[in-house]
């Protein structure tokens, strides 16, 4: 483990953003080419002080500039949003999160009629409620479209027994969004404007392309191969009927760090004034389940944060990828610091290593960790255990080994990942501890690592996870 850096020096926080500002205003455009990123916004606060900066473009068609007050979406860091919510009816009685989901959602179904009994609401919010959650079915513009969404849930399998393990849960966010909307009476745009855009004083927030075409509004970029050029996307959003775990929820970073600064002073606004109970505050911060080692991913699971155990300290956070778009929140509650890095499209995570990485250096003395790479030195592995097909909504994916011992997957995505651009990819993958493997070659600037967990009561793995925890359907 490398050693943590020595904590920064004590100064004026104007002081010590000063000279980052100096060296993001210097360093950030070449970030972007050297990573094919068209455009993106970034801002860093420390207390009260906050900096903000932009380069590249909002759109390759259009040329427009990126600026520090453009919106940009931010993927799943909504759903910290939506935690928040709940956690606002928490505070007000209304909501207890160990209380089933059918105490407020008498008609949830999913395919396993008893883990749908006993889900509960916390077990929504930390992604262990066990059911398979990657789907984006559009259910229309119509402010009952995530009421629909829910009811489209019947047919939904049942990975493993609530509580069980950690599996990333889109739709299990839409359900929580849904459980918002029945108990505030109103749709989920509106609790987000009504109960956090007022009252934190947002200026540059939109909860759809309506409000952000009012904005200066960045588009997501895609490739159509992973060695082409992006170019903007045919669609700029998900379905609305997604919006509570992350489909359209776009804002300037300045208004996401006004967030995480409520989140930073344990639920007061920036007036002073209470957005959320401080004890909800500090318990969205704890960890509630432990996480597969991931890689990008934290070491545990909050009620809606990812919370990471850095040398030097512990960091909470969440990352956002929607169509063509990337977004990275973090924020250091010992040192009341966090920053958010906002991209649309090409290898983001070279940013976010950078320049996160050099804000927890110099701002909190926290030493972001290398993300994993292969070891050349890598021996060969055994993968009869890992062999065969495991399959979710989202793609399959077909781990197989070949006469020289290399060990390949095979993914395929499908429904919505295919209709976006998402095409068929074969990569190798190597050795890279007990239970997982590391792609050889980086994706969007890393190497994704893929776990192998559980036990088919065959002596085979029984889910592939890489953040979503994919079954094993075929020996």
């Amino acid at each position: 483990m490398p050693k943590a850096p020595s904590p920064p020096s004590q100064g004026e926080p104007r002081s010590q953003l000063d000279a980052f500002q100096a060296w993001l205003t210097e360093r950030l455009a070449a970030l972007l080419d050297e990573n094919q990123v068209p455009g993106a916004a970034v801002a860093v606060s420390l207390g009260d002080v906050v900096i903000d900066a932009a380069a590249g473009v909002l759109s390759k068609d259009t040329g427009v500039a990126a600026t520090p007050d453009s919106v940009f979406q931010i993927g799943s860091i909504t759903k910290v949003w939506t935690a928040t919510l709940a956690m606002q009816l928490v505070d007000e009685g209304k909501l207890d999160l160990d209380a089933p989901v059918r105490d407020h959602l008498p008609d949830f179904k999913i395919a396993d009629d008893e883990a749908a009994v006993r889900i509960t609401v916390r077990q929504l919010m930390c992604h262990v409620s066990g059911f398979e959650g990657d789907f984006f079915t559009d259910t229309g513009q119509g402010d009952d479209c995530l009421e629909k969404f829910v009811a489209t849930l019947g047919d939904t399998p049942q990975l493993f027994a609530p509580g069980a393990r950690f599996s990333y849960n889109n739709a299990a966010y839409c359900v929580l969004g849904r459980i918002v909307e029945v108990l505030r009476e109103k749709p989920y745009d509106a609790c987000l404007r009504e109960h956090l855009f007022t009252p934190l004083g947002l200026t540059h927030a939109a909860t759809g392309p309506y409000e952000a075409i009012l904005h200066r509004a960045a588009v997501g970029h895609l490739r159509a191969t992973p060695d082409a050029d992006p170019r903007p996307a045919p669609v700029w959003a998900l379905a609305r009927s997604n919006a509570a775990a992350g489909a359209m929820l776009a804002m300037r970073p300045r208004d996401l760090l006004t967030f995480a600064r409520m989140h930073l002073a344990d639920g007061l606004g920036p007036d002073g004034s209470r957005v959320l109970g401080a004890g909800s505050a500090r318990a969205m911060r704890q960890p509630q389940v432990d996480v597969p080692p991931l890689g990008l991913m934290g070491d545990s699971w909050g009620l809606g944060w990812e919370i990471f155990d850095f040398p030097g300290g512990t960091v909470v956070g969440h990352d956002g990828g929607t169509i063509g778009q990337s977004a990275f929140l973090r924020a250091v509650p010992e040192h009341d610091i966090a920053v958010a890095v906002l991209t649309n499209g090409g290898d983001p995570v070279a940013l976010y290593t950078e320049i996160v990485g050099r804000v927890l250096r110099d701002l909190a003395g926290i030493e972001l960790p290398a993300l994993p790479v292969p070891d050349p030195e890598a021996p060969s592995v055994d993968a009869s255990r890992y062999v065969g097909t495991y399959a979710s909504s989202a793609a399959d994916t077909v781990i197989s080994q070949d006469a020289d011992g290399r060990v390949w997957a095979e993914r395929t995505p499908k429904g919505i990942f295919a209709e976006i651009g998402g095409v068929p990819e074969r990569i190798e993958l190597v050795a890279a501890g007990e239970g997982t493997l590391i792609a050889a070659e980086p994706e969007q600037g890393m190497h994704r690592l893929h776990s192998f967990v559980g036990d088919d009561g065959e002596g085979h793995a029984q889910f592939l996870h890489t953040g979503r925890a994919d079954r094993r359907v075929s020996p």
